[in-house]
């Protein structure tokens, strides 16, 4: 399968932070990637490398085969870019504007701007509001609009960086399914998310990374398969304070008045671990059990929620 994206080697240095630590992966023609990692991972810089915003320090970032540095404006035109920060959207256009002004921007005629434009906000049903003030919008029309304009010259690949960001529920699952569509097209699709269900359910592969560094990469099936366990949550009443030596050796950690026990077959470590919680004079309040998914593959890699 032809490559879409190809990194090797990209790191990128923003003074004396080092936000990107040489990480390298490819992405297929037509696949659903996810990048997950916790806020200030790098995910987004890695964004800004593959679309050019911002110059790498060393490494190679590849399009198509093309050098996103020496290829610029053929790597550009192959990619639309939904950014994180909505201030990127025009305020003093109307919401068609936006998108006639993104299409001149790639060299399609006024005619052709016209009728993409019309086309996409049919799509995301939009249509009614076509000449109103951007700043009216609610944040799920913003998150949509911002979409738009990253179709609106037909790329084939679509970069999305927290898409869903502050949407609710019922709109996420509204966009997943867009996504999908998308995908079904012949689109490349690269998502970048902290939210560990939205990649799990649409992604087949995942990237996870931490402070700058790729520290894992599979299939989703792979991931959770992988680190295959079954966690225990124990909720306490009163201040937990700190872990007593024998809880530690086991693996317990903490978050307010919750401790993680990840069992990976030995059972044996639940009533160990209730009885150094019952040493320490902590009442139990409930405990509970959860199958491994992915976000305890991305909690037991990076230790962040």
């Amino acid at each position: 399968m032809k490559t879409a994206i190809s990194i090797q080697n990209l790191v990128k240095n923003y003074d004396s932070v080092e936000a990107v630590k040489g990480i390298s992966f490819d992405i297929k023609k037509g696949e659903f990637f996810g990048l997950l990692g916790p806020n200030g991972a790098g995910k987004t810089t890695t964004i800004n490398a593959i679309t050019g915003l911002v110059n790498i320090s060393s490494g190679q970032v590849k399009v198509f085969g093309h050098d996103v540095i020496k290829d610029y404006r053929e790597t550009r035109k192959r990619i639309g870019l939904s950014q994180q920060d909505l201030m990127s959207l025009d305020r003093f256009l109307s919401i068609e504007g936006i998108l006639t002004y993104q299409a001149g921007y790639f060299g399609i005629r006024k005619y052709e701007a016209q009728k993409r434009a019309e086309e996409l906000l049919e799509h995301f049903d939009m249509a009614s509001k076509k000449n109103v003030d951007i700043r009216k919008l609610s944040g799920g029309m913003k998150r949509r609009l911002s979409i738009a304009k990253a179709l609106v010259h037909d790329p084939d690949i679509l970069i999305l960086d927290e898409p869903t960001a502050g949407l609710d529920v019922e709109l996420r699952v509204d966009m997943w399914r867009d996504l999908r569509k998308f995908v079904k097209e012949g689109k490349t699709v690269l998502l970048t998310t902290h939210y560990i269900e939205e990649a799990e359910r649409l992604c087949k592969r995942v990237g996870i990374i931490d402070h700058g560094q790729l520290i894992e990469l599979d299939t989703t099936k792979n991931l959770v398969d992988k680190l295959s366990a079954q966690r225990i949550t124990v909720v306490v009443s009163g201040t937990i304070g700190r872990l007593s030596a024998p809880l530690k050796k086991l693996g317990v950690s903490v978050k307010r008045n919750r401790m993680r026990i990840y069992i990976d077959g030995d059972y044996s470590k639940v009533g160990k671990a209730l009885y150094e919680i019952e040493k320490m004079g902590l009442k139990i309040i409930e405990i509970r059990t959860a199958e491994n998914r992915l976000e305890n593959v991305f909690l037991r890699l990076t230790g962040h929620e």
